[in-house]
């Protein structure tokens, strides 16, 4: 995590630098109340008292600017290390694959993303401004004590011990607490996020007060952490400063005797007690720079166990270029794959081909590993036995960008992004024409609701695609997947909220597609028969395993579970009359 300061060394080191040399004056100054004190009050000296009081006055101005300089690079380098872990970990966010991403959870990277980048940096300003003053402060101030009185001095020697002792017990004590604090900020905020992402279901069964009491659970375990950390916290200032109060009489009390013997000046001892309030002022600062030191390392620790993650979805080296000439377009050998945790496989030795311009048809019940099959051949997840080959090549051989620039992928969330419907539709193609996208949606059956929009092509997104509804959110995502013209094309289950027209409408659409795109090879997953019984091949999942392949009248005749689903959708007379 230090790395990402070698760009701002020069700040780094300047800050501090400068932070010094305001404390160095800060030293200086009870030098000068003592001589105004002893040469100055005692004789009735004005013109004395008016000379050291203008040096006290300048010796203030270079010191404020010399802090000023010092704030001014320490944020510097602060923003500066933030804003590049923040890059990096977004780019690091982006390189991990679904297995990662499913571990970790959204609502965790989020809060590492925001809160946990932000604690880092204000620790780290901190640093950069106290770390180094608040030490020198006040072992100068020891210093400087003992030049004044080596006896009256060795109250400090006593009292700074005892004054670590409790800030570095209050470290070591609320560290393990600001780590849970964390931990439970993430709970909250994955709460947040499902019920604004749920607030329909939410309100429509009525669970508004349930919901309110399990946030409420969430967020008051939070700040019974929070109060727990804070009373430790809460104790140090009380002790310090205890603690102080007993070196100032100390000091007030020897330096007195030293007074009454003729040994020291009583501006000696005004100074003596100036120093051990800047002891004082330093080390609470330094308290609260630790807790803040605390927070940040905690902080700290969460975000480098993402950027030390490694994708399980790793690029080939040495990257493979060659096809092999007449190999299907996609073919799964023998796969099967486990999902990170789980008990039990969700696909177990599946295989089949697929040729180039081919639909391949995917069914099965719930659970069955549809949409774990699909997600293989983008390499969004690896399999865990067998191989998945693009063009008789192995998926993991290839680069991940050659493989996924010529797939074209709706998942079942349709999702857009905030914007015009024209900036979504060149996420498929960047340069895409007016044109492109235009057929697009014709095809996809969204060009109808999109001309009697007002804007058109430019009407707004809301985030997600709030103002629009499911049916439109599918068709769009789907044109978005047509508009770069794939080689590969999957609909996973991409029709789900349409009626059974416009899914009819759809379907007949990529058939017209295909004949003039005569290499597009299209995977359909769907739950209905209707949609996918005119596919080329279509592959029956159960619990896992390919129950079946083959066209649809072979299925029929062949495999039991196509059968029970198709009975299950369509009438008898209709399954009868596809067998003949």
């Amino acid at each position: 995590m230090f790395s990402y300061l070698k760009q701002y060394r020069k700040e780094s080191i300047l800050g501090p630098l400068f932070k010094l040399l305001e404390a160095a004056i800060d030293l200086i100054i009870p030098l000068v109340v003592a001589q105004i004190v002893d040469n100055g009050i005692r004789t009735h000296d004005l013109p004395f008292i008016l000379k050291m009081g203008g040096l006290m006055i300048g010796l203030g101005i270079v010191g404020l600017a010399f802090a000023i300089t010092a704030q001014y690079f320490a944020a510097k380098a602060a923003t500066g290390y933030a804003t590049a872990v923040r890059l990096d970990l977004f780019r690091k966010i982006n390189e991990l694959s679904y297995a990662e991403l499913d571990k970790v959870g959204t609502s965790t990277l989020i809060t590492r993303i925001t809160s946990d980048i932000n604690q880092v940096q204000s620790g780290l300003n901190l640093a950069l401004r106290l770390l180094l003053r608040s030490p020198f402060i006040v072992f100068g101030s020891m210093i400087m004590a003992f030049r004044v009185n080596a006896k009256a001095a060795m109250t400090f020697v006593v009292i700074i011990p005892a004054l670590a002792i409790v800030v570095y017990g209050v470290m070591l004590l609320t560290m393990p607490y600001y780590k849970s604090i964390q931990q439970k900020l993430d709970k909250v905020l994955l709460k947040v996020r499902e019920n604004l992402a749920g607030v329909r279901v939410i309100r429509a069964f009525n669970r508004q007060e349930e919901e309110k009491k399990e946030f409420d659970e969430a967020t008051t375990s939070l700040m019974k952490t929070q109060m727990v950390a804070g009373r430790i916290s809460g104790i140090m200032n009380p002790l310090t400063y205890v603690i102080i109060n007993f070196g100032i009489i100390a000091v007030v009390w020897l330096g007195g005797k030293e007074v009454a013997d003729g040994v020291i000046t009583q501006g000696a001892v005004i100074a003596l007690v100036n120093y051990m309030s800047q002891v004082l002022v330093e080390l609470v600062k330094l308290a609260n720079l630790i807790v803040s030191i605390s927070k940040a390392l905690a902080c700290a620790g969460r975000i480098h166990a993402v950027l030390r993650m490694e994708s399980s979805v790793k690029e080939a080296y040495p990257a493979s270029e060659e096809y092999v000439e007449g190999a299907p377009k996609v073919e799964f050998d023998h796969v099967s794959f486990t999902y990170a945790g789980a008990k039990k496989e969700s696909l177990y030795d599946v295989d089949f081909k697929a040729q180039t311009g081919q639909t391949i048809g995917i069914i099965g019940g719930t659970g069955s590993g549809k949409s774990s099959l699909v997600n293989l051949i983008p390499r969004f997840y690896d399999v865990t036995q067998g191989a998945v080959r693009l063009d008789g090549v192995d998926v993991r051989e290839l680069p991940l960008e050659k493989v996924r620039e010529q797939i074209g992928i709706v998942p079942q969330k349709a999702v857009l992004f905030a914007g015009t419907i024209r900036d979504n539709m060149r996420w498929g193609k960047r340069d895409a024409t007016d044109e492109e996208i235009e057929a697009a949606l014709e095809t996809a059956q969204a060009k109808e609701f999109v001309d009697q929009l007002e804007k058109g092509l430019d009407t707004k997104i809301l985030q997600g695609g709030k103002n629009l509804s499911g049916g439109q959110r599918q068709r769009l995502t789907i044109a978005r997947a047509l508009v770069r013209r794939p080689q590969i094309l999957i609909l996973d289950d991409s029709a789900s909220a349409l009626d059974f027209a416009t899914d009819a409408k759809l379907r007949l659409a990529l058939r017209d597609l295909m004949k003039k795109e005569t290499g597009m090879t299209v995977f359909l997953v769907s739950q209905r028969a209707t949609t996918i019984k005119d596919a080329d091949q279509i592959l029956v999942l159960d619990d896992g395993e390919l129950a079946g392949a083959g066209t649809h009248k072979e299925l029929l005749g062949s495999c039991e579970v196509y059968r029970e689903i198709c009975l299950s959708q369509l009438s008898k007379e209709e399954v009868e009359r596809d067998e003949e």
